[in-house]
């Protein structure tokens, strides 16, 4: 059962923003936005979408399918645009915020992941994060979902098919 990062540490409380991560001797995978190359196609959240949806084929996912929650969202405003998803934070105040211990640490991988079984729908994890990259998922109802890396690719859906490479996966 995963563990979720308490609030006290060496018997002090500590706000989230203070919390020190044990990293467990995984590097870490984070997608990075270049913003500079990123002209706004959204073909990110459209792979995102097929990559999360039941069949994988496009067809499928947008016709005939639920159609899953996009993990990514591109911003746009005038001529800048950019993917936004999770950043598996070092000290995601996601993980800290979530009452059920939904939201946890992949101890594998090392990402921030969401179990919807363990999740009670209160949310606290979409107020707290300071990307607004935690959304409600309309088709789970009550859930919320986020950018999981893609465990099932080497690499993430949205970084192989971005034309510009203004996504990157990059290891720490």
């Amino acid at each position: 059962m995963p563990e979720n990062t308490g609030s006290r540490i060496g018997g002090q409380k500590r706000r989230w923003f203070e919390l020190e991560v044990d990293k467990g001797g995984w590097e870490l995978k984070r997608i990075i936005p270049r913003e500079e190359y990123c002209i706004g196609c959204r073909l990110c959240e459209i792979h995102c979408i097929v990559q999360h949806s039941k069949s994988r084929d496009i067809i499928k996912a947008f016709k005939r399918e639920k159609r899953p929650l996009k993990r990514v969202e591109v911003e746009e405003r005038g001529h800048v645009s950019f993917a936004l998803q999770c950043r598996h934070c070092d000290e995601a105040p996601c993980i800290t915020a979530c009452l059920s211990g939904a939201m946890h640490r992949d101890a594998m991988s090392g990402a921030v992941v969401h179990d919807p079984e363990r999740c009670v729908g209160c949310w606290t994890c979409i107020l707290v994060c300071p990307y607004g990259a935690v959304r409600p998922d309309g088709a789970e109802k009550k859930v919320v979902g986020k950018c999981d890396l893609c465990p099932d690719l080497e690499v993430p859906a949205c970084v192989a098919n971005c034309p510009n490479e203004a996504l990157v996966l990059v290891e720490e």
